[in-house]
């Protein structure tokens, strides 16, 4: 263990200025064969550093290497595991636990006893020692009387002997005083008997000087005291001059004071001028502006002018800024009651006027209603909003200063108008159905409903050039496609009467509702003087309310019922408050739009069924038949989208009409599928191409058209889906039930037709079921061929069916010809009951099967008899493969080729 310690301590720590105090031979726990060192070592420089390392040796080199460091101090605890038992095992606690084995116990106590006094000599804060022997923890200092002393406690010894080296000077007394006294060498006692004689003189010497300077010592003493004596005559001059400071300073306070006093008076005096001067002029209203709001003409421009100024003045008086305490005063609660008195007075003399213009209003446009020649349009109001007008800024005054009189002059207002519209609405729906009742030309389909179309657009023209996409108008190329001329000319009309209906009605709502917001202020307390003005000089006097400034907008998806949803507007509190006034009064000025709207629905859907077709199964289709739902569906989703951006009210009152017809939408989905399932197989005729799935093609083709441009087309999209599942399990069903067509023809021609009409139609969402159909079509086609065609060689394809069989169990094709039952004469007396012409014949009677049970509207003859030409051929040349393989050099051939096969096909083709 020494060789090793000299070698650690000479390899690993003094190239580091170190030196190894002590070590033990350790393993980890549970790792035997991966041996270490753990050292403790000291630095040879100040100040001393205790470290303990893991050393290990290198596996290629051979060489010590420090693994891990730790400082002594970062040591918190060492476990010995046990006090009283015997145990190689120990614990190091540094920043984790780290678990040895030593390689002796002696070896572990030995280096516990290491840290103990390296911890003890060199740490502050020292280390727990846990399960260690009371013996290992000894003190480090020992008694003098102990001569033996361990190896370690010299090592930690010899760092601690550090001297004071003599400096030059030192040295240089040293050596003179040795090189005088020469005897220090051979006599050490005379040497110090000597130097004690010198020192006795010295002192002596210091005694007699400190003697001699005693008169200096006197002599200073008394300067001092005279020093004394003159500070105090200067402190007793300082105080007197202190207390004469002091009376100045207690007159300059009461003069401060003083003039503090004036200075708060005047400014008093100054405030009270001004607080006066102010209260006179918040509570002084010029004799003109009294006369005007007791006298002044409401029905002319220039006395509602003078009005509005005076009542905006009296409505500042009443809430000026008055300090409560000024409140109190009797010439101000005098004020305050003449202007309350002036106040009641023209609020009423406001409300009686105007609650005789709202009447007079109402009673005019009934009157000129009545007058007029009835045109398919919504007259407007702007006469009637322009001749309000001048009185919004009064409104907003009486809405301020009796919030109970302008409630009442609201109701009155709604309830004179609301009659008003009820009757244009109902009159103007009423027009639209009749001209639906009317059945338009059949001759001018191509120009006379282009001008009907262009009449009934009237004034709406400039909101179409709004819509985002619109309902394609069907042109004289899909007449023959999408129905009879009569029924396209009746759905042209209906999607021009609808689109006529709700362009009509947004024009007259957003303007009732935008006159509304500004003439009653549910947008809050702002002005609209400017506005008017800038209103009379333009024709037009209601445009859309500009905001102040710009406002932070959030979406949020709002779902309306059946599929229906809706990006909506998230505003602020404020907003959404003057939202729901402005759906409350929009409400009473419009009670009936909505049953209105959802009346004219109902007519659609009922007007749409009156048109159905004459089939028992197509009127079965067409019972509850929605198309029209399919137009009004577009459209109102178009003006549901503008509305919504422009007003509440009418948003949801669209709303609420689209999810009506949505849901009459899906009510005809359902019916198409309840009328497919239903469906009864004739058992009378051939199948052919079934009802439904030429109604669906149908369908399909009118709904593209309709839904074109729409963002409504996802609606579709799940009706196609839903649909043609359907179609596709009732093709099997009919196609299982059908007497007189073969199961496989009518999957086939059905499969085809769906499969063509979907490739025509190029619907995304229906492309997998494209491809199905295209599929289903392929395999039905393969399986009617292999089924139709079956064996007509009917012999020949046993006896090569036999042959097969044996090649099959091991036998050798060559051999095969050497068995009785297939020998080369019973092959050839196969091959002779197959002449050329019976071939034919048989082929012959293949084809007038086929004719037999295809249709003809699907065209597929010429598909199925070269499917089954190209079958037939593969079972010939199959046929001679085996001659070649199992009769060879025998010479034996069919009686036809497939050149003969191919003509047969082809002559059988031409002749019928």
């Amino acid at each position: 263990m020494t060789a090793i310690k000299h070698t650690l301590n000479r390899d690993v720590f003094l190239p580091n200025d170190e030196r190894l105090i002590g070590f033990v031979h350790v393993t980890k726990v549970g790792r035997k064969k991966k041996t270490s060192f753990l050292c403790a070592a000291l630095s040879t420089e100040t100040p001393v550093q205790a470290r303990v390392y893991q050393v290990k040796k290198a596996d290629k080199t051979e060489a010590y290497k420090k693994k891990v460091t730790w400082l002594l101090r970062e040591l918190k605890v060492v476990d010995g595991k046990s006090s009283s038992k015997e145990t190689a095992e120990f614990d190091l606690h540094f920043e984790k636990v780290y678990k040895w084995v030593a390689s002796s116990v002696h070896d572990k106590e030995t280096f516990i006893s290491c840290l103990w006094k390296l911890s003890q000599r060199y740490l502050i804060q020292k280390p727990d020692f846990l399960n260690v022997p009371r013996h290992l923890l000894e003190e480090v200092s020992r008694p003098t009387g102990s001569v033996q002393t361990t190896q370690q406690e010299d090592d930690i010894v010899t760092m601690e002997d550090d001297y004071q080296a003599l400096t030059s000077k030192e040295e240089t007394d040293l050596d003179q005083l040795m090189s005088e006294c020469k005897i220090a060498i051979s006599n050490a006692e005379l040497f110090a008997e000597q130097l004690s004689k010198q020192l006795s003189v010295l002192d002596g010497a210091n005694i007699h000087s400190i003697m001699g300077s005693e008169d200096q010592v006197l002599n200073l003493m008394r300067l001092l005291d005279d020093g004394i004596r003159s500070a105090e005559t200067i402190e007793d001059k300082l105080d007197f001059y202190d207390s004469i400071l002091q009376n100045v300073k207690d007159q300059m306070e009461v003069m401060k004071e003083k003039d503090a006093l004036i200075n708060t008076r005047n400014k008093n005096h100054q405030l009270l001028l001004e607080e006066l001067d102010n209260l006179v002029k918040q509570l002084d209203i010029d004799t003109r502006h009294l006369k005007a709001l007791t006298d002044g003409d409401l029905s002319t421009p220039g006395g509602i002018c003078e009005c509005t100024t005076a009542a905006h003045i009296l409505q500042r008086c009443l809430n000026a800024d008055i300090h409560p305490a000024l409140n109190q005063m009797a010439a101000v609660e005098e004020q305050q009651r003449k202007f309350t008195r002036f106040s009641d007075k023209f609020g009423k003399r406001l409300a009686y006027h105007l609650n005789n213009l709202f009447i007079q209003q109402g009673n005019v446009l009934g009157e000129t209603l009545s007058r007029q020649v009835p045109e398919f349009k919504l007259p407007p109001h702007h006469s009637a909003h322009r001749d309000l007008t001048p009185y919004a800024d009064l409104m907003l005054w009486l809405k301020n200063s009796d919030f109970d009189c302008f409630t009442q002059l609201s109701k009155v207002y709604t309830q004179n108008l609301s009659k008003l519209y009820n009757k244009e609405i109902q009159d103007f729906l009423e027009m639209a159905k009749q001209k639906l009742g009317t059945k338009p030309d059949k001759n001018k389909l191509g120009v006379g409903l282009s001008a009907q179309a262009r009449a009934l657009s009237g004034s709406s023209s400039s909101l179409n050039r709004k819509m985002s996409g619109s309902v394609q108008s069907l042109n004289s190329d899909s007449i023959s496609m999408h129905g009879s001329s009569h029924d396209l000319a009746m759905r042209h009309l209906f999607d021009q009467i609808i689109d006529k209906i709700l362009s009509e009605l947004e024009p007259v709502c957003l303007a009732e509702q935008d006159f509304c917001v500004r003439f009653f202020h549910l947008a809050g307390d702002t002005s609209v003087n400017k506005e008017a003005k800038q209103e009379e000089e333009s024709d037009d006097v209601w445009k859309p309310l500009q905001p102040a400034a710009p406002e932070v907008v959030e979406f949020y998806e709002e779902n309306l019922g059946g599929g229906l949803k809706i990006q909506r507007r998230r505003t602020k509190s404020k907003l959404r408050h003057m939202n729901e006034e402005v759906r409350r009064m929009m409400g009473e000025l419009f009670p009936n739009l909505e049953s209105e709207l959802e009346a004219f629905v109902s007519y659609a859907d009922r007007l749409d069924g009156l048109n159905g077709r004459n089939s028992e199964y197509e009127r079965y289709w067409q019972q509850d038949n929605n198309i029209n739902s399919m137009y009004m569906l577009v459209r109102m989703s178009q003006h549901v989208n503008n509305a919504q951006d422009t007003g509440s009210f009418l948003s949801l009152m669209f709303a609420s009409c689209l999810v009506k017809i949505k849901r009459n939408f899906d009510k005809f989905i359902a019916n198409q599928i309840k009328a497919i399932q239903d469906f009864k197989v004739s058992k009378k005729s051939r199948c052919g191409i079934i009802a439904f799935v030429h109604n669906f093609e149908e369908f399909a083709n009118q709904a593209e058209s309709i839904f074109k441009g729409s963002d409504r087309h996802t609606h579709l999209d799940k009706s196609y889906k839903a649909l043609v599942v359907v179609i596709y399990e009732q093709i099997v069903r009919v196609a299982s039930e059908s007497q007189k067509t073969p199961k496989d023809v009518v999957m086939m021609e059905n499969f085809h037709h769906m499969y063509s009409t979907l490739s025509t139609l190029k619907i995304p969402c229906l492309e997998s079921d494209r491809k199905e159909a295209k599929q289903i079509y392929q395999d039905n086609l393969n399986s009617y061929t292999l089924n139709l065609l079956g064996r007509p060689l009917e012999k020949l394809h046993v006896f090569f069916e036999g042959v097969q069989n044996r090649v099959a169990t091991g036998v050798k094709p060559e051999e095969v010809g050497f068995q009785l039952a297939f020998s080369k004469q019973e092959l050839r007396k196969v091959i002779k009951e197959y002449p050329v012409k019976e071939v034919k014949k048989g082929l012959d009677g293949i084809y007038k099967k086929t004719l037999k049970d295809l249709c003809e509207e699907e065209n597929l003859l010429q598909v199925v008899w070269f499917s089954m030409q190209d079958e037939f051929i593969k079972q010939i040349k199959h046929y001679e493969d085996l001659i070649n393989q199992c009769y060879p050099d025998s010479g034996i051939t069919l009686e036809f080729k497939v050149d003969d096969v191919l003509s047969f096909f082809s002559e059988i083709a031409q002749n019928h």
